[in-house]
This record gives structure tokens, C-alpha cells and sequence, in this order.
């Protein structure tokens, strides 16, 4: 995998804070309308099974944005500890809970607080004990090493700084012959430093 150093005049605080600033919205006011789509309408347009979303309390299925479906690359085996990173209000998270049962478990990490707070919601009033979410950045994850059979991910890695160390985290947390299950969005061109130094982009 190629990777292009992030600019140094880069402001990540701040490219963090106005990302948080936007899924706050999406966890907050989830039909208020953005720029991409969110909810049960984008679930139909990424492929998601009816089956699988029957998992998914309503309030956090709203919530939902992304850029595919990593349950599309296979579903996940009874037992199996999965990590989901970017987990936003947990659409992904109780999906995975769903498919591993309660001798699984998964955690969803997010830096949003507005996201915790509503999946962690949800999971107590499911009662889902092996559901956990915790708060996060993909490039310094909060989980031991090897800890994990699965990582799955749904249009989060664009949006780190620092990818390389973003995918060095994901590779320390997996067991060993662990796999990787992720979407999103992938650019076929360079992207060019006064592009890559406009946060604007970034999160939109």
C-alpha cells in the first residue's frame, strides 16, 4: 500500500474538531440534510441486507454514514472479537454484535462524543453486554494487540491525517492471520498538497 505524508502545515486539531463538528450534526440532527447521504436511504444504496439492519435500533440506523458495506466482504462467525473503527452511532457495531453472538464481542471506537453517547444508549436498552463502544482515533486505538479476529471500517480512513500509522494500529490490533473488512472511498489520481492542505475538503 502507497501512502502520501500528510503536510506539515496541516492543522490535525483543527481537522479533527471540524470533523467532529459535522458527524456531531449527523448524530444530532440526523434529517437535517448534508452533503452526502445518511440513514436507512443510504443503507438501501450501499446493499445492506434487511436481515442485518433488523439488528439496528432505529434512532441509530439514522445515524448511519458511510461509503459501503463491510459485511458485503463476508459475515462474521459466531465467537469472533471484531473492532469496528469510526463506528459514528453504531449501525456497523450492532450488526457485528448480531452476527457474533454473546460469546463475541465487538467495540465500536468513534472521537465523537455525540456518537458515543447514542450508541451507548441504544446498546443498554438492547442489553447488549458483549457491545461495547469506546472513545478513540484510529491512529492510536484502545485496544490491546492481537485482541482482534476482525476489523471492520465503513468510510472513516479517508478522513485520518496519518493513514500509515491509521493502518500500523489496525495490524497491531489483529491476531495473528486476523482480517481486515473495509469500505471506502479511494482516489485514482495524486491529490496535491494545496488540496490535501484545504480542510474543507477534507470533511466535505
Amino acid at each position: 500500500m502507497s501512502t502520501v505524508a500528510v503536510p506539515k502545515e496541516l492543522d490535525q486539531d483543527l481537522l479533527r474538531r471540524e470533523i467532529q463538528r459535522e458527524y456531531r450534526e449527523v448524530a444530532e440532527h440526523p434529517d437535517k440534510g448534508f452533503h452526502f447521504h445518511t440513514g436507512r436511504k443510504l443503507a438501501g444504496i450501499l446493499n445492506y441486507d434487511d436481515a442485518w439492519l433488523a439488528a439496528v435500533p432505529e434512532a441509530v440506523l439514522a445515524s448511519l454514514a458511510g461509503t459501503g458495506c463491510p459485511f458485503r466482504m463476508g459475515e462474521l462467525r459466531p465467537g469472533e472479537r471484531v473492532a469496528d473503527l469510526g463506528c459514528g452511532a453504531g449501525t456497523d457495531s450492532f450488526i457485528a454484535a448480531s452476527q457474533v453472538g454473546a460469546g463475541g464481542r465487538v467495540i465500536g471506537i468513534d472521537m465523537t462524543d455525540a456518537m458515543l453517547d447514542k450508541a451507548r444508549a441504544a446498546a443498554r436498552v438492547a442489553g447488549m453486554a458483549h457491545l461495547e463502544f469506546r472513545h478513540g482515533l484510529l491512529e492510536a486505538l484502545p485496544v490491546e494487540d492481537g485482541w482482534a479476529d476482525v476489523v471492520i471500517s465503513n468510510g472513516v480512513v479517508n478522513l485520518c491525517p496519518d493513514k500509515s500509522r491509521a493502518f500500523a494500529d489496525m495490524y497491531r490490533i489483529l491476531k495473528p492471520g486476523g482480517r481486515m473488512q473495509i469500505a471506502d472511498i479511494l482516489v485514482s489520481k495524486p491529490v496535491g498538497d494545496k488540496a490535501r492542505q484545504n480542510i474543507d475538503l477534507w470533511t466535505g
